[in-house]
């Protein structure tokens, strides 16, 4: 429903935007007749023939009236007062010479004529420059008067800033412009030896990294600000090291852009560094072009919508222009929300949220007659490794057939592609989740011989964030003042940012021919207790010292090291630096692998969990299950709680 009030508040901001170009066209008039004026007096030394005072208004009309013409074509009563600067200055400089120049030819057109003859050209020359400078003080004006204007006194932090590039000049000149600004930036830290000693707005660089320390004790630093926003996690984590060894609590950064060169930085940009900067900043470059060919204009079914990478594949896609965008999810909660959030944020777009199950054979069925669907993104499912280890039959049901159901209906329906989001879990499997995300990929391979949909499949590791994963877990017991709660000292994990895995699935999508298995480069493992220690450091306090690690053990199904291949699978390269496509031998038998589906079917009925497991390795050769069935009961509600 659109707000009544907004053609009102649209009419008030017409009118003061009319307003204001108005007081300015006058008081240009006035300057610039003014300008005018002083050029003949100092031409004829104070004294101006009457022959010139006869025609002066003709005069008046030409130059005055070109100019406003000038100023408003090139849209100069667009400027704000109050930022302008040298983009806005050069834009007067240019459009002043160009309304001289017609000036000029103008006069020199009209010589011929009696009150144009003998026109003084010296008076041109001095006019230029006089109306140059009235224009110009003009508009600079407001923005001299907030530099000079009393603020009241505001605490300011003395403030480092890493990074003496294009991003830390625009920074430091707006920390110094907002006199209400909580920063004072004292001194720059730049690796590049060039650029030591050189001063910037004042502020000098002095040193590289290594010198963070010895400038921090100098200077008194209280804050830094990392303004390098397109360095890798890598160069970032080894800065804020260099940080924290000087004793310097209070860590900000601005946030990784690809627009960086054509966006203009300000204090707002400035954040709290966080661990997606120090794990996840490394640029993705995806084929826009590509991607877009392959979703606009298209109808696409997302599952799992609610969740942590199904909602974020909504944003994603809906930013390519489809035609509708169905999102299919259970959970009315998150459905809820991503389907408001983007109902705001794209509101020509037809959006259809559907609560509702992919176990429900005829519901799914129905929405697939109803909007068609040309794309699918699959990524409902059950994730969680413990929780899973105690009700395989629910990992079962959902992960492969509600994947089955999904996929078989897609091939009725004629879906053009069917993009299926697996995980690292499934080489060479220890747990439920990652056996049945395995079966449900060779159920995806089996379906792709139909040859009426392409399927894909696409695996990944950990994204930082994603709802239920450790990380809120670990924030949450800092907050409780600890302890954090750790399987084991030498667990690592791949980790990613939710947005850049979700690219690279779209990217991967419009890559796949069908059959497809396309493993993201995640980068290098890290160990869970250095992302613990990382995320108490972000909160201000200690590892151990502030808030206490305690080692519970390997939970059931865990692994200490997810891979992302198995040693028989390897990878081919793609295209794209961070997506590579697994070589996969599927040599399995289809009537087999219908056989022993329904048989999981079947055991996941009655929750024969011992059949279950069973059945998973007689299908997967690589299952090892991880299954202590002798675990105390305290003990695994402990770990389940972790």
């Amino acid at each position: 429903m659109s707000n009544p009030l907004s053609p009102f508040l649209k009419r008030i901001f017409e009118v003061t935007r009319l307003k204001r170009t108005l007081f300015f066209l006058v008081l240009d008039a006035v300057l610039l007749s003014f300008s005018l004026y002083v050029s003949f007096l100092l031409r004829f030394e104070g004294v101006i023939p009457s022959r010139y005072l006869e025609q002066f208004h003709l005069y008046l009309c030409l130059f005055v009236g070109v100019k406003i013409v000038a100023f408003n074509f090139f849209q100069i009563y667009r400027f704000t007062w109050s930022y302008v600067g040298l983009y806005e200055l050069a834009k007067i400089i240019k459009v002043q010479t160009v309304s001289s120049l017609i000036i000029s030819a103008a006069i020199l057109s009209l010589a011929d004529y009696e009150k144009f003859s003998g026109f003084p050209r010296s008076v041109l020359l001095m006019d230029y420059a006089f109306s140059l400078l009235v224009v110009g003080g003009l508009r600079i004006a407001k923005r001299i008067y907030f530099q000079i204007r009393k603020y009241p006194a505001v605490k300011k932090k003395n403030t480092l800033i890493i990074g003496a590039g294009n991003a830390g000049e625009q920074i430091v000149r707006d920390m110094k412009r907002v006199k209400d600004s909580p920063y004072l930036p004292v001194a720059f830290i730049d690796d590049d030896p060039a650029k030591k000693k050189v001063s910037i707005h004042d502020v000098e660089v002095m040193g590289g990294r290594r010198q963070i320390g010895r400038v921090s004790k100098k200077l008194g630093v209280e804050l830094a600000v990392v303004a390098m926003p397109s360095v890798p996690s890598k160069e970032i984590r080894d800065i804020v090291s260099y940080v924290r060894e000087a004793g310097i609590d209070e860590i900000h950064i601005i946030p990784g852009t690809k627009e960086i060169i054509f966006k203009k930085i300000s204090i707002m940009d400035i954040k709290r560094i966080d661990l997606a900067d120090l794990l996840g900043r490394e640029p993705v470059k995806i084929e826009h072009a590509r991607v877009k060919m392959s979703l606009k204009g298209r109808r696409v079914l997302v599952t799992g919508a609610g969740g942590s990478i199904g909602s974020e594949l909504a944003r994603q896609v809906s930013q390519f222009g489809p035609q509708l965008l169905v999102l299919l999810d259970f959970d009315e909660t998150g459905l809820f929300h991503i389907s408001g959030e983007l109902t705001r944020s794209y509101p020509d777009l037809l959006i259809y949220p559907i609560l509702g199950d992919i176990l429900d054979e005829n519901k799914v069925d129905s929405l697939f007659m109803d909007f068609a669907p040309q794309v699918v993104f699959h990524a409902a499912a059950y994730k969680h490794v413990p929780i899973m280890e105690d009700f395989p039959e629910e990992a079962v049901r959902v992960n492969v057939l509600g994947t089955r159901i999904l996929g078989e209906l897609s091939c009725k329906n004629k879906v053009s592609k069917f993009i299926f989001v697996s995980t690292d879990k499934v080489v060479n499997p220890t747990s439920v989740m990652g056996a049945s995300k395995r079966v449900a990929e060779m159920v995806i391979t089996n379906l792709n011989k139909q040859e009426t949909t392409e399927f894909v499949t696409v695996r990944f590791g950990n994204v930082l964030g994603s709802r239920g994963s450790v990380i809120p877990l670990f924030q949450e017991q800092i907050k409780r003042g600890g302890p954090v709660t750790i399987t084991h000292p030498e667990m690592k994990r791949y980790f990613m940012t939710i947005p850049e895995a979700v690219i690279l699935v779209l990217q991967a999508g419009t890559m796949g021919r069908g059959g497809d298995v396309f493993v993201l480069d995640m980068g290098e493992p890290v160990k869970i207790c250095d992302v613990a220690c990382e995320l108490i450091r972000l909160s201000g306090l200690e590892p151990e010292k502030d808030v206490p690690i305690v080692y519970t053990g390997i939970r059931p199904g865990e692994k200490l090291f997810e891979e992302l291949l198995t040693a028989e699978e390897g990878v081919e390269t793609t295209t794209h630096e961070k997506i590579f496509k697994a070589r996969i031998n599927e040599d399995f038998s289809q009537a087999v692998l219908i056989e022993q589906i329904e048989k999981l079917q079947a055991f996941a009925h009655v929750k024969d969990t011992p059949s279950i497991v069973n059945t998973f390795k007689e299908i997967i050769p690589t299952y090892t299950p991880n299954r202590p069935e002798d675990m105390p009961v305290e003990q695994k509600a402990q770990q389940l709680g972790n």
